[in-house]
């Protein structure tokens, strides 16, 4: 077999590439390493089955050489997080609209067997139901969310014109050792283990009660890899998550230190709870690592984050101005 993976030098990319040469597969990565960092192949060095392209898949001209002969295409490359995405918004639909769209063309154009789509459970916006299922209504809060599901859009189009087989898979909250250190503020745990490395409070939204689900990266990467062998996957869009819902005082406890509160925003959901009865029903998928777990070996790879961005209650109000002044507003 011959995999492809689209930001395969990123967090979940990594771990993706890691699974698959475990299989025994031949792997291609794409990545144009504006977020993704060599260091997360940097085990692999020297694996004949890896190789490795410093390519942009907004570019058409850039990639569509490497699909050739490929069995199964990953697309997880894209750009993340929602206040770059406020105040960037050309280029977050350049990477994840026009750049599925590429992935999508020379995926075809190659004849490849499968493409699994990253689609993300932002589209679903502050949904009605927990847990929440594929059916519940998309409401996109930020361009970032957008464009996700715009991509996701393009996918399901292709399976259904040109009978393309792909299959999108909603990813929700995904943690676990190699996410991102970059300076955007973002997830959550990079901005907790670079406070508790350098030994200050967590700056925890709200009361803290708000829950997520959280999703351990190597439960991700053994979903879309699941979906991409089973052809009940095709034409599906399926929620992958941990089959529950933590809240982030439960994770400071997990982590333990200090806290100091911050606003809760707006257009963030109290709580994220994927309902994952189809993915575990058509496939027979269920996720491994418990939140505990999960939680413990990223305090394990600790280090990690020791060059990671130290964010405190006032560089995170002013990174998070537009946050507030574009998604506070009323209708």
């Amino acid at each position: 077999m011959k995999s492809l993976v689209t930001g395969g030098a990123g967090f979940i990319g990594s771990h993706t590439v890691d699974a698959l040469l475990a299989l025994g597969h031949e792997v291609v990565v794409i990545d144009n390493l504006s977020t993704g960092r060599p260091q997360n192949l940097d085990h692999q060095k020297g694996n004949p089955k890896l190789s490795v392209h410093v390519a942009d898949i907004a570019e058409a001209e850039e990639i569509e050489g490497l699909f050739e002969g490929v069995d199964w295409v990953f697309h997880l490359a894209a750009l993340a997080d929602i206040v770059p995405s406020i105040q960037h918004p050309r280029a977050y639909y350049r990477s994840n609209v026009d750049g599925t769209f590429n992935v999508l063309e020379a995926s075809r154009a190659a004849g490849v067997k499968r493409l699994v789509y990253a689609a993300s459970s932002s589209c679903y916006g502050i949904p009605d139901a927990y847990p929440t299922p594929e059916t519940a209504e998309v409401r996109p809060e930020y361009p970032y969310a957008l464009t996700k599901w715009l991509g996701e859009e393009l996918v399901m189009h292709w399976h259904k014109i040109y009978g393309f087989p792909a299959t999108s898979t909603r990813f929700f909250n995904v943690y676990g050792p190699r996410s991102r250190t970059s300076g955007t503020y973002g997830a959550v745990f990079g901005v907790f283990l670079a406070q508790k490395l350098n030994h200050k409070p967590y700056t925890v939204v709200g009361d803290g009660t708000q829950t997520r689900d959280f999703t351990y990266v190597t439960d991700i990467a053994n979903a879309i890899i699941t979906a991409a062998g089973n052809d009940a996957a095709i034409g599906q869009r399926m929620n992958v998550g941990s089959g529950g819902t933590y809240s982030i005082n439960r994770l400071v406890e997990l982590l333990g230190g200090e806290i100091t509160y911050i606003p809760k925003r707006p257009g963030e959901p109290d709580c994220t709870y994927a309902d994952t009865s189809k993915i575990n029903s058509l496939l027979g998928w269920e996720p491994k690592v418990s939140f505990e777990d999960g939680v413990a070996n990223m305090l394990a790879h600790i280090d990690y984050w020791r060059e990671a961005p130290l964010w405190d209650p006032n560089s995170i109000a002013e990174a998070t101005k537009d946050w507030f002044k574009y998604l506070g507003k009323e209708g």
